[in-house]
């Protein structure tokens, strides 16, 4: 007997500055970079160099939110950020891992803001619109554009990989460890690998590569505190000799428009 499997999207999320915290979507508007504002801003050093959860736990405390034509910035202990959407300011070249982007400095009150609570001298910068990042053309094609997430679009994780993960944990572990843009339902554990090519909501994704975790997933989101897991735990069974340890898929966007929770996904090649 054939076995019908109905794959789902189950949960949405972007992040709208890299390495903060997160918002949940029922729908998600898919642009030229990916779900409009994923990592569209991103704090770095005195170098102009970017910043993140490897180095800075408490950036996973930091909740910003998009608001009426703001950004919206909360943390624990700190007077509320907003800054707006169409803020201008100086423009400096900054550095995401070996790329050197065009970005806009986001003022003098919002670099004060990120030094004090992260108590090191940093800036928050945005990347505009026409400033043009490139995927790694090793996986992509010219015209395929990304923000300020590591390298890819979307980061897509199924629901069965994080139980078949958790069932090996000394605790369970939430998915939020992973940063997800995109969760699915409806597959077995490491289903995800096999695929190739995939359409949600009429939208085609390319399945490019394996996503090689780090630290970050070691971090509570809700506590920044570290932790040696689950990297110890996928390293038993996930380790790529070389590349790392593996878990979720990076993606390739080929249209715009909506995705939903709830819609289905179709794996096509």
């Amino acid at each position: 007997m054939v076995r019908h499997v109905t794959r789902v999207v189950r949960g949405l999320f972007f992040y709208p500055i890299k390495s903060c915290g997160g918002t949940s979507l029922d729908t998600a508007v898919v642009g030229t970079r990916g779900i409009l504002a994923d990592r569209e801003w991103m704090v770095v050093d005195s170098d102009r160099r970017f910043l993140t959860q490897r180095e800075l736990p408490r950036l996973a405390l930091v909740s910003p939110r998009l608001s009426g034509g703001y950004l919206e910035i909360t943390a624990s202990g700190m007077a509320p950020l907003s800054i707006p959407l169409d803020a201008t300011g100086d423009r400096a070249d900054v550095t995401v891992w070996a790329d050197r982007v065009e970005a806009v400095d986001q003022g003098s009150e919002a670099a004060a803001w990120f030094s004090t609570f992260l108590d090191v001298p940093c800036r928050l910068v945005r990347i505009p619109a026409d400033t043009v990042r490139h995927v790694d053309q090793a996986y992509a094609s010219p015209t395929d554009q990304v923000g300020f997430a590591d390298g890819y679009s979307f980061l897509l994780t199924s629901l069965a990989s994080l139980e078949d993960l958790n069932r090996r944990l000394p605790s369970p572990l939430p998915m939020n460890r992973f940063r997800p843009n995109v969760v699915v339902d409806g597959v077995e554990p490491f289903e995800e690998d096999g695929w190739k090519r995939i359409r949600i909501d009429g939208i085609e994704f390319s399945v490019v590569k394996p996503c090689a975790r780090c630290v970050t997933t070691t971090v509570d989101q809700e506590t920044a505190e570290k932790s040696k897991e689950p990297l110890r735990t996928l390293a038993t069974f996930r380790n790529v000799p070389g590349r790392g340890v593996m878990f979720g898929q990076n993606l390739v966007h080929h249209g715009t428009g909506e995705i939903r929770v709830g819609a289905r996904v179709e794996v096509i090649g």
